[in-house]
Parts: C-alpha cells; sequence; structure tokens
C-alpha cells in the first residue's frame, strides 16, 4: 500500500492508503506505486489518478511539490478538488474573467503570474470535469 496525503492552503487534506496514484508532473504524467524511488518534483496543474481497490478517484490540481518516498507520496498544492466536487460553470466563468484580464489592461508581472495560475488551475478543473464525458 503506499499512503498518500494532499495538503492545500485550506487545510482540506485527501490522507488515504491507495494502490497508485499518477500525478501531472512536469516531465508529464508520473505513475507512483509502492516502493518507488524517493524524489521530490513538482505538481503541474491537471489531473491527478488515484486507484484504490480497482476504482480509480480523479482530482484536478494546480501546481506544488510532491515528495515521494517508498511507502507515502505527499503532495502540497494550491488547488485539489474531486471530480465530483468540480463546479464547471464556476470554472468557465473564472476562465473568462481571467481570459479578459489578461487580454485587456496591462498586468503587472505578478498580476499576470497570478491570473495566469489561476487561468491554469480553471482548466485543470474543466479538462477533469469533461473527460469522462468526452472519450
Amino acid at each position: 500500500m503506499l499512503r498518500l496525503e494532499i495538503v492545500t492552503p485550506d487545510a482540506k487534506t485527501f490522507s488515504d492508503d491507495v494502490d497508485s496514484v499518477v500525478i501531472p508532473g512536469i516531465e508529464g504524467e508520473l505513475g507512483i506505486l509502492p516502493l518507488h524511488v524517493p524524489l521530490m518534483t513538482q505538481l503541474q496543474p491537471g489531473e491527478l489518478r488515484v486507484m484504490k481497490g480497482g476504482v480509480e478517484t480523479r482530482l484536478a490540481v494546480g501546481e506544488g511539490f510532491v515528495e515521494i518516498g517508498a511507502a507515502k507520496v505527499a503532495i502540497l498544492t494550491d488547488m485539489a478538488v474531486r471530480e465530483s466536487d468540480i463546479d464547471e460553470a464556476a470554472a468557465e466563468e473564472a476562465i473568462r474573467r481571467a481570459e479578459a484580464a489578461m487580454a485587456g489592461k496591462k498586468l503587472s508581472d505578478e498580476e499576470y503570474a497570478t491570473t495566469s495560475a489561476s487561468l491554469q488551475r480553471s482548466l485543470a478543473l474543466i479538462r477533469v470535469k469533461r473527460r469522462r464525458h468526452h472519450h
């Protein structure tokens, strides 16, 4: 078994023993099984898939860091939302707002980075939510 811990700023955590986890990393998807080589990597906004007892759970995640040990995966991220909890309409509205902000007035580098990160999180939410319907 593999212990998966996901910590977000609003302190909602996912903590469970799982069979495997696939994370969206900077070099693409990274599948993690028990006894994986310990490593640290960055998390990219996207879809995180958890397998437990033949059941797959999908979460939309934001940017963050992943620490992988032999029996534990610890993820620190700015967002982790289960597919069933994703509000598609709210995510679409957030995308519209972010795109309008980036297309309109000149943003400072910091504002642009914040808006861009928000956009990436919203796009991750939409991708995870819609994936089941489009094969």
